[in-house]
């Protein structure tokens, strides 16, 4: 079956910029205050179930898989970039890093007691969400429970060049209305959505949203 081209895309791009990514984004600091308590309510809520297994889709060099670890989290991570994946198993030696789409998961149905996409969906067009909203469904155990995150916003960005790179990166900012739509058509109940305003360097406000697989669902 042939590849999409966004997946082939956000892969070389990625692969590309790595090293300079990780530099330039190396600790937690980056999510702030709110984006770091959304995690830790999630890590309380995953600790709550029962514990793991949980899988960061979309998981790049490993810091945000790292820090749930940290909160006795048990994870692993997905990523399609192997250069990220290597430096996620460079600084992250007691997790698992495997290679693999959001959009075909290779795991069992209701495996998982939770699902983290920190900033990951966004190299996703829109019109596929649907098919990765039901993989995120497909792959929770019910009760189970799925955090996202990204930027709002309307319009998608490309990046021809990063880092000095030359690349193809579309970033698509989202509406949290439309997210949450969509995860509710997927199966889903929503259980907390929190949208902050930019600070720093962003351009938008950020958004979170935590959701279940209901038990009856």
């Amino acid at each position: 079956m042939t590849e999409a081209t966004f997946l082939r895309d956000t892969r070389e791009g990625y692969d590309k910029i790595a090293g300079d990514y990780a530099e330039t984004f190396p600790t937690m600091l980056a999510d702030g205050p709110l984006g770091t308590a959304m995690l830790t309510a999630f890590a309380e809520l995953i600790k709550g179930a029962g514990g793991g297994p949980v899988v960061e889709v979309g998981s790049g060099a490993g810091r945000v898989t790292g820090f749930l670890h940290s909160l006795g989290v048990r994870l692993s991570g997905i990523d399609l970039s192997p250069a990220m994946l290597a430096l996620a198993r460079r600084d992250h030696p007691e997790l698992r890093f495997d290679e693999g789409s959001m959009t075909a998961l290779d795991l069992p149905d209701g495996s998982l007691t939770g699902l983290l996409a920190w900033y990951s969906v966004i190299h996703v067009p829109p019109e596929s969400h649907p098919e990765v909203f039901a993989e995120f469904h497909r792959v929770l155990a019910p009760g189970g429970h799925l955090l996202i995150a990204f930027q709002v916003g309307d319009a998608p960005l490309r990046f021809t060049e990063a880092f000095g790179h030359t690349v193809s990166l579309d970033f698509h900012r989202l509406s949290p209305d439309r997210v949450t739509e969509g995860l509710e058509k997927a199966g889903f109940r929503m259980d907390a959505r929190l949208v902050r305003e930019p600070s720093g360097t962003e351009k938008v406000p950020q958004a979170y949203l935590l959701a279940h697989r209901p038990a009856d669902g």
